[in-house]
């Protein structure tokens, strides 16, 4: 990502891209947030599965993951100096960025945890989970994106500030209800656990559950500004 920007900016096309992005130093800033948090999360689970003072490989992407994360936070705090105004430098949307890339983290717990698991245990409770998962992380996607492209806004025939706080009143209840069937179907297994050791399958488990409740709380904070602001 940052060699895309680097590269746009350096051939000067951004210019041309104002007329679908006005704020370009806004989009900027949400992305490079969106890589620190990304590699943010990258170092952890490096040191929590990968790293080993016997493997040197390991270590060195751990230093040098952890030397992109500072770097990144840096890079955050010197745009932030500069006053920025736009969607993606307010709390609205780093709300909605945190809640897409906390949806990512929960499908691919959801999809390792069918992936290493055997197939012929999939509940129907937890695969709609995953549907709702992934169905809100596509519209939290699209809203972001209408923010940001102005055009789309002008096309279409409602107010998205209506449509944001329909979409939080839903998806605070559709996660509700896939918390609790991710819950009653998987880790009421009558003993069958469908993985080689004892503790594997429930560590996916876990984190859909705390990945979903977080998500939860952000839906809700989301929800009372929009109620507050509108």
């Amino acid at each position: 990502m940052p060699l895309v920007l680097s590269l746009v900016e350096a051939k000067m096309p951004h210019i041309f891209l104002t007329f679908f992005i006005p704020n370009w130093a806004d989009l900027t800033f949400g992305l490079t947030a969106l890589c620190a948090v990304m590699s943010a999360s990258a170092t952890v689970i490096v040191a929590a599965v990968f790293l080993g003072l016997s493997c040197v490989v390991n270590v060195l992407c751990f230093i040098l993951s952890l030397l992109a994360t500072v770097v990144f936070l840096i890079d955050i705090v010197m745009q932030k100096k500069m006053s920025l105004r736009g969607y993606l430098s307010s709390m609205r949307g780093g709300l909605r960025t945190t809640e897409a890339f906390i949806a990512s983290i929960i499908l691919t717990a959801a999809t390792d945890h069918f992936v290493n698991g055997e197939w012929s245990f999939h509940p129907l409770g937890m695969r709609c989970s995953i549907v709702v998962f992934a169905a809100c992380l596509l519209v939290t996607v699209v809203i972001v994106v209408l923010h940001l492209l102005k055009p789309l806004q002008w096309l279409l025939p409602f107010q998205l500030s209506v449509m944001e706080r329909v979409f939080n009143i839903v998806a605070v209840l559709l996660y509700l209800l896939a918390v609790i069937l991710w819950s009653a179907f998987g880790y009421k297994r009558n003993g069958y656990n469908p993985y080689t050791c004892d503790t594997c399958s429930y560590v996916n488990m876990n984190t859909v559950n705390i990945g979903a409740i977080v998500n939860i709380v952000l839906y809700t904070m989301d929800l009372q500004i929009s109620l507050e602001m509108y």
